[in-house]
């Protein structure tokens, strides 16, 4: 599966998406999503919890995210979850 990266930004903050040459769609880090929506402090913490909300109610959209290594601010590449997008940036 031979992956673009790129970063869109939105509302001048950065998210990290990579293109998926085999489904043809992009795919949004979940964190830096979540970030820019509820300007949260821990966007990871904030995702977590959420998860674990969505799964205690029988919500299916937890298993959509797919883990997937992308680089992370530090610069190392790390295990990401990311979410097919319908909307474009």
């Amino acid at each position: 599966m031979e992956k673009k990266s790129q970063i869109a930004l939105f509302e001048g903050k950065k998210i990290r998406r990579s293109w998926d040459e085999k489904t043809e769609k992009w795919f949004f880090v979940v964190a830096d999503i979540i970030s820019v929506l509820t300007d949260s402090v821990s966007p990871l913490a904030y995702w977590r919890k959420l998860k674990e909300r969505l799964k205690k109610e029988g919500s299916e959209t937890v298993t959509k995210c797919h883990g997937l290594k992308m680089l992370a601010a530090d610069g190392k590449m790390r295990v990401t979850e990311k979410a097919l997008s319908f909307v474009r940036l």
